[in-house]
């Protein structure tokens, strides 16, 4: 399993890890009752919201169990359990991150659990179940997927950079036009539906930026802390610091970053 593959053996990892690989169990079971259940809108639509609090439950009565005292804050229920006077760490918690790629049948799609203390994500993993991936991170240790050492890339111009971006930036009402601004000078965009992997991509190499106007922290508090132990930058949209994990996000390779900035601004 990917948990015996991952060099990370804190006490913190093994808790996540232990609690992600028992949640996934029945994930990519559940992955192939989609394409019967497409039949019906309706009764697709109820599977996935099941799915998706089962696998909820499943981390949060782990996590709880081994960490009781910290707050959790999840996608599904909000903040399940609220962080209380003299709590310092809460679990920030996506359980299925890529739905819509869920419902149609496309193996692409992840659990997110990260570990925030005093406002900073310390710890984090991202596990894609089909692809058996599991990206992990602790802040200082480095990052990883399964055994391998992570590294962004070392791509130094735009004319060789490949560009993921998030549903809010198709949102903006001057979307095409700065499309139409950057796309001469990239390989080209992806938008494929899983934030939490599109920015463990930013860590291995795979694509060399992401960037997101208004992620929820479920999604990015994972990547963000990937990209950075992997060498890469994340700012928001002004190369400023992120506060809390949230706003608009830019994550690069960090050899153009200043130059992405200019570029989305």
């Amino acid at each position: 399993m990917a948990s015996q593959r991952t060099p990370l053996k804190s006490a913190t990892m093994n808790v996540m890890s232990n609690a992600i690989l028992k949640a996934s169990r029945g994930f990519i079971r559940d992955f192939g009752e989609v394409e019967r259940l497409q039949i019906s809108e309706k009764s697709l639509g109820n599977f996935v919201s099941s799915a998706d609090l089962k696998i909820e439950k499943i981390l949060h009565e782990e996590l709880h169990k081994a960490r009781p005292n910290f707050g959790m804050l999840t996608e599904e229920s909000g903040e399940l359990i609220p962080l209380q006077p003299g709590m310092e760490s809460r679990w920030i918690i996506d359980p299925l991150d890529g739905t819509k790629n869920f419902i149609h049948g496309i193996p692409h799609f992840a659990i997110s659990v990260a570990l925030e203390e005093k406002g900073q994500i310390i710890a984090g993993i991202t596990y894609d179940p089909i692809k058996d991936e599991m990206f992990a991170a602790e802040k200082g240790a480095g990052a990883f997927m399964n055994n391998k050492r992570l590294r962004v890339s070392n791509r130094k111009t735009l004319s060789e950079f490949l560009i993921a971006t998030g549903p809010s930036f198709l949102y903006q009402k001057n979307y095409v036009a700065l499309l139409q601004k950057v796309s001469s000078s990239v390989v080209g965009f992806r938008r494929m539906g899983a934030s939490s992997l599109d920015l463990a991509y930013v860590a291995s190499g795979r694509l060399e930026a992401f960037l997101e106007m208004d992620p929820p922290p479920w999604d990015s508090a994972v990547g963000a802390l990937l990209v950075s132990e992997a060498g890469g930058s994340v700012t928001n949209m002004q190369k400023q610091p992120r506060e809390n994990n949230s706003g608009p996000i830019l994550a690069s390779n960090g050899n153009l970053h200043s130059e992405l900035s200019q570029l989305f601004s």
